[in-house]
Parts: C-alpha cells; structure tokens; sequence
C-alpha cells in the first residue's frame, strides 16, 4: 500500500492549478443516464472516483471515451470525457460496484426516469457516517416511483412514468437534490423542491441539465422549479472548479507560511472559508483567473467555525482547517453539525503534537508552537489531506499511511505540492 513521505518546514511558494471538482463531475456524469445522444464533459478531474463510477456505468452499457488532450490541458488541469447512454443494456447496479462509492447509489434516478425502473444496491456504511438514502427515495416516491427494499436492493418501478410534484426536504440534502433534479427533469408536469441544496455544484448540474433540454429554473435557492420535458439531448459542459482543492491549498499556505497563486479557481465558490481564513491572518485576494493566498510568518489567529450548508463553512474543509489551528496562538472552537464520526483525523494530529478536545459535535484546539513529524494513518479523505496539511508545516519527517484515500479526491497532489517546495514523495508499496 502505498505511503506519502514528508518533511515539513518549508514555505509554499508559487502557482498551482486547481482541477475539476469531483462533486461536481459526478453527478455529471450520472446524468449522462437521461439521454442517447453524447455528453462531452470538459475538466474531469483524474481521480480514483471518476474511475470507479466509470466502470459503474460502462456497466449499465454507457459508452466512455477520453478525448485526446486540447490547448492547454495538462495531467494536473483534467481530461475532456464523452458518455453515450444509446444502449443501456442493463438498469440494475450491484453491490459489488456501488459498493465501492456512495455517490454511484443516484443512479437511480436516471434509469427510473428514462426506462421506468431501477434496482440499486444499498451503499452500506461509511467512515464518517451513515449518510442514508432515505430522504433520496423520499423524492423519487413523491414523483410516483414504486419503491421496495429487497436484499439489500432498492428496486424502484414506475408504471406510466414520473409525475411532477412538490418535494419539501426536511433537512437540506446535497445527494437528495441532485437525484430529485435528474428526476423531475423527465417526469411530467411541474416539480417544486423546497430546502433544496444550494451548493455550487448543485447549481452545476442544473446548468449542464438546462443544456441537455431540460426546463429548471431556482438552481442555488432554496427552492427550484423544475418542467419535466419528453426527452432530453447532448451537451458540451464543463466541470466548475473544485472548490475543496481551492481551500485545502488555501489553508496549507495559511499554515506554512509563503504566497502561492490559485488558478483555474473563483473566490464566489468558498466566500466563507476564505473570510475564515483571512480572520486568521492570512491575505486572500483575487488575481485574474483565480486566487492569491499569503502568509507572511506572523502567527495564525484562533478563530471558531462552526460547518454548515453552502454557503456556510464547508464540512468538507474542517478537517484541513483544524490543522491550521493546531499552530493557532490561543484556543479555537470547531464544531461539526453535518456529519457525525467526522472527528476521525483528531487522534492522527494529535500524533503530531497537537491538543484537541473533543466533546460531542465540539473539537477545542489549544494551539501549540510547533508539531513535530511522526508515522500517522488516513481515516478518510479530508482526514487524509489534512495529515498532510500538518506535516507540511511540521518540524521533521511525516510518513502518512493508508493514501488511497487521497488518490479519491485530490488530483496529482504531490506534483502540485512539491512544485511549489514542499519536500513530498510518494513511496510506492
């Protein structure tokens, strides 16, 4: 298994290009499911996830091919992918493949709106929590599907297809609104989701489905207006910038000190995690086509964050932040609301030297001076890089564990990193 080596200390400085966001690409390519003709998908991120749900689909009989590279693409800035669903042989996604990716479960959603029925395996668990399907299937039941659970299944049919309807989710929900729009997209009449998600990949997907034909009006409100239509077609879209890699990098200048220019990015995508980290006395600004982060090696400010729905603070960059406050000059108060067991990676800094309490959904940081290198292990994805984040900064060698985790969601880590000269290497197991 494959080890990411570190020795911390060094400054970052320099440009690193921010890729495709994953959370953005899949739902995209999911949506390749509503119609025969071609999506071309531009800035598809090169990442173990994309992989896993490209054999998903090729599965279900969807076409996949990468189109050769185009003016200014590189491996660190993502590929140009075409998905043709003409021939879907097969509406049933098993075990052994959602397994290996919850986002593959929204599936559904495509396949019973097009042929009028599904039958996707449960995900099953996850490190950072349960994430149930229930408010997904919710959706998919107030637009008329007939849903049962069966082995581990959920099979869902529709008899005379998808009707339109309201959806008022009770709590907001990322995957329930994506799986709702794909829905309603083709269903017939008028569908109203309520609470919907407002994150910028939601509002992704409802461009490049708007694109496809489709009729959506709201996507980044709460509430989104969506006319089903007949059929939908082709599209040529491309992938929004992934705002995760954004902050992560953010927040590892923060905490090393240097000037590192984020291209390829937009300061609108993550405006509350940037004012968070500007509170700690980093300087944030925008540059043409992208941002400017700096630190000039006076201290990193305590400063309390609590993890919200977008536009709120993003669970996804808690982790990567709770490293930064590890070398806060006071004490900083983290608390978690959207998901639990998302603490994973506190044991892992404290390995490092740093002092974390946890106490319920509240981590409280006692900064400390310095954290020095040490052998630790990824939990998950955002624990992963934010081991990373803190062994760039500490004093000595870090070896973290277990990086498959990372090879998910962050896209030719190491090269952006030791371009800008951070001492990283991977050692190949």
């Amino acid at each position: 298994m494959d080890r990411i080596h570190i020795t911390g200390g060094a400054p970052l400085n320099g440009t690193i290009p921010i890729s495709g966001a994953k959370n953005a690409a899949l739902p995209l390519m999911i949506a390749s499911l509503l119609t025969g003709e071609t999506l071309e998908l531009i800035n598809v991120p090169r990442l173990a996830d994309i992989a896993a749900l490209t054999r998903i689909l090729g599965n279900h009989g969807v076409d996949h091919m990468v189109v050769g590279k185009r003016p200014g693409q590189t491996t660190e800035t993502g590929q140009t992918v075409r998905l043709t669903a003409s021939n879907v042989i097969d509406t049933t996604a098993p075990y052994e493949l959602v397994s290996t990716m919850r986002a593959s479960f929204w599936v559904i959603a495509p396949l019973l709106a097009r042929f009028g029925e599904a039958k996707v395996s449960l995900p099953g668990g996850c490190a950072i929590g349960t994430r149930p399907v229930d408010l997904l299937i919710m959706a998919l039941e107030k637009l008329g599907a007939e849903i049962e659970i069966d082995a581990g299944y959920v099979v869902a049919k529709t008899k005379n297809g998808l009707r339109g309807a309201p959806i008022d989710f009770p709590k907001v929900t990322v995957g329930g609104t994506h799986v709702a729009l794909m829905a309603a997209a083709l269903a017939y009449g008028t569908t109203v989701i309520d609470n919907a998600a407002r994150e910028p990949e939601v509002v992704d997907l409802a461009e490049c489905l708007i694109k496809m034909g489709a009729r959506i009006e709201g996507a980044g409100t709460s509430r989104i207006v969506v006319e089903g239509v007949a059929r939908l077609g082709g599209a040529r879209h491309e992938v929004l910038p992934d705002r995760i890699e954004t902050g992560t990098y953010a927040m590892a200048v923060a905490m090393t000190g240097g000037d590192v220019s984020l291209v390829n990015t937009r300061t609108d995508l993550l405006a509350s995690a940037l004012e968070t980290l500007s509170a700690t006395g980093a300087e944030v600004s925008d540059i043409p086509g992208g941002i400017r982060v700096r630190r000039n090696g006076g201290g990193i400010s305590p400063v309390d964050v609590t993890t919200d729905p977008f536009p709120g603070f993003p669970t996804d960059l808690q982790a990567q932040f709770m490293a930064l406050m590890t070398l806060a000059k006071g004490q900083s108060r983290i608390r978690e609301t959207i998901f639990e067991n998302r603490f994973m990676h506190v044991q892992e800094l404290a390995r490092l030297g740093a002092k974390i309490r946890l106490d319920g959904d509240l981590a409280v940081v006692e900064g400390v001076e310095r954290l020095k290198g040490a052998p630790v292990m990824a939990t998950d994805l955002r624990a992963s890089v934010s081991l990373v984040i803190g062994a760039l900064a500490a004093e000595g060698e870090t070896q973290i564990n277990r990086v498959y985790h990372l090879d998910r969601g962050f896209e030719a880590l190491e090269a952006k990193l030791a371009r800008c000269g951070a001492q990283i290497e991977r050692v190949r197991a």
